[in-house]
C-alpha cells in the first residue's frame, strides 16, 4: 500500500515537470494571450499580430519618438526620454528605434534626484551670498558649498574673499571693514582751526614789523639833514 502512494506520487510530479516544461517558451519566443508560444520581434520593433500555426509572427517598426531596445513579445514601442534644455538638460546621445536618448546634466547644474540610474531633477548650481565665497564649486552630482569669508576679508559678490585695506601712514580710517565691505581709508586733513588762529599773529607781526620798519626810516632820514649855520654880519665901528 505505501509502495503504491509513492509510485503514484512520483507519476504526479513526473507529469507536472512535463506540463510545467510543456508550457514554457524557448528563449526567442513569447507567450500569447492565447498560451501559444510565438517568435519574439527584433530590436526597434513589436509584434503586430501574433503567430499562428500556419504563419509567423508579424512584427511593425518603432516610430518616431518610441524605441525598442531588446528583442520582445510586446506590442507597444516604449517613449523615448526627453531632454529639456530648459530644465538643465542636454542630449548626449538622440533617441532612435533601437536604443533611448541620454541625457546629461547641463554646466552650472547638478542632479537632485534620480530615478533608475537617470537624472530626472536638475537644479541650477546655488550661488553664495555676500560675505560668503565657494568653498566647494558645485558640479553636476553636488550642489555649491558657501562658507563666510574668514574675519579680516570680505566679498561683496559672494565669489571671492579679499583682504581689509590696510590705510597708509598719510591716512586715517572712516569706516570699519566688514564681511560684506572693505574698510575706508581717507587722507588726513590739516587743522584748520590752528590755521585760523595763527594768521591773526601772522598778521599781526607783520604789520608790527611794517611800522618797526617806517619808524625806523624816519628817524635815519631826520637825523641825516645838515644844520644850517647862522650868519653873523658884524657892522664896522664908527
Amino acid at each position: 500500500m505505501i509502495i503504491c502512494r509513492h509510485v503514484c506520487r512520483m507519476v504526479l510530479f513526473t507529469l507536472c515537470i512535463v506540463f510545467t516544461i510543456g508550457n514554457e517558451c524557448g528563449p526567442a519566443e513569447y507567450k500569447t494571450d492565447a498560451e501559444e508560444c510565438c517568435p519574439m520581434c527584433g530590436k526597434g520593433y513589436v509584434v503586430g499580430k501574433d503567430c499562428t500555426s500556419d504563419s509567423s509572427t508579424t512584427c511593425i517598426p518603432c516610430i518616431r519618438g518610441t524605441y525598442m531596445d531588446e528583442p520582445n513579445g510586446l506590442s507597444k514601442c516604449r517613449q523615448c526620454q526627453t531632454c529639456d534644455t530648459r530644465q538643465g538638460f542636454i542630449f548626449l546621445r538622440e533617441c532612435t528605434t533601437t536604443s533611448n536618448a541620454f541625457c546629461d546634466v547641463k554646466d552650472g547644474f547638478y542632479c537632485k534626484s534620480y530615478s533608475k540610474n537617470e537624472c530626472n531633477l536638475a537644479l541650477k548650481h546655488s550661488p553664495c551670498t555676500p560675505g560668503e565665497y565657494p568653498k566647494v564649486p558645485g558640479t553636476k552630482t553636488a550642489n555649491t558649498l558657501c562658507e563666510e569669508c574668514p574675519d579680516g576679508y570680505f566679498s561683496t559678490n559672494g565669489i571671492n574673499c579679499t583682504a581689509w585695506t590696510k590705510c597708509n601712514f598719510d591716512q586715517r580710517k572712516t569706516a570699519e571693514g566688514s564681511k560684506i565691505k572693505d574698510t575706508v581709508c581717507e587722507k588726513n586733513i590739516p587743522n584748520r582751526n590752528g590755521t585760523y588762529l595763527l594768521l591773526p599773529l601772522i598778521a599781526t607781526a607783520l604789520l608790527l614789523l611794517a611800522l618797526i620798519g617806517l619808524y625806523r626810516c624816519s628817524h635815519t632820514r631826520n637825523s641825516g639833514v645838515p644844520h644850517t649855520r647862522e650868519s653873523f654880519i658884524t657892522e664896522p665901528a664908527v
